[in-house]
């Protein structure tokens, strides 16, 4: 891609949230987190088989976005939680939406 189309992209919304939302489970993490701060494991456990290292990877990307902030306590044994940054919050609204939208869905699948 040349410098120009970079530049566009970077200017589209919809490519950027694109950008910022990927990976399978990025969605998924974020709805999680919105019910407050939450522990690697306790996260681990609500997500449908992923890997330790999917999840770690996954959680990774999201906070070098600015989505999330990890925060480790200096206790022992160790004791890290992932929580919603200022504008990971903001993202709310849309998965309230992507919420709605499912369910609808499933509604609708069950019609057909």
């Amino acid at each position: 891609m040349n410098k120009s189309n970079d530049n566009e992209e970077i200017l589209c919304p919809c490519l950027v949230a694109q950008r910022l939302m990927q990976g399978k489970w990025a969605i998924i993490i974020m709805y999680y987190l919105s019910n407050g701060p939450i522990r690697f494991n306790e996260l681990q456990r609500q997500m449908p088989k992923m890997t330790h290292a999917t999840l770690s990877n996954q959680l990774k990307q999201l906070e070098s976005e600015g989505l999330i902030i990890r925060t480790e306590y200096a206790q022992i044994p160790p004791k890290v939680e992932y929580k919603l940054s200022d504008i990971g919050k903001e993202f709310q609204p849309v998965l309230d939406s992507i919420n709605l939208w499912g369910q609808k869905y499933i509604e609708y699948m069950k019609c057909k």
